[in-house]
């Protein structure tokens, strides 16, 4: 599903990530972000998509926001739970967005 943003300004978070062969409950952790998430100040939606690569783009009203998300006490767990047993590399962008556009059909 495509996220619904407001007109920008606002930012974007683009995860990018390869798993580790193991599933070490990556799929219950994964949901658990993603609803704390949505719970958080500030956060307007995200997408995500995993084949060879895995990416996932939130969107956020401010770098506050982001900020505070990053710091949140059950996301310090799956960040660390990332690099100790999800991931074998990720990368991490903050992107403000200017301008988006849409089609639907």
């Amino acid at each position: 599903m495509i996220a619904k943003t407001p007109v920008p300004p606002y930012y974007a978070v683009i995860f990018t990530s390869v798993r580790t062969p193991a599933e070490n409950d990556y799929a219950a952790m994964a949901n658990r972000m993603a609803e704390l998430a949505a719970a958080q100040p500030g956060f307007l939606g995200f997408e995500s998509a995993r084949n060879e690569v895995g990416i996932t783009v939130s969107y956020w009203e401010s770098l506050e926001a982001i900020r505070n998300w990053k710091q949140h006490a059950e996301h310090l767990v799956a960040q660390e739970k990332g690099r100790s047993l999800f991931y074998s590399s990720y990368k991490t962008r903050i992107c403000r967005v200017e301008r988006d556009y849409d089609f639907e059909q």
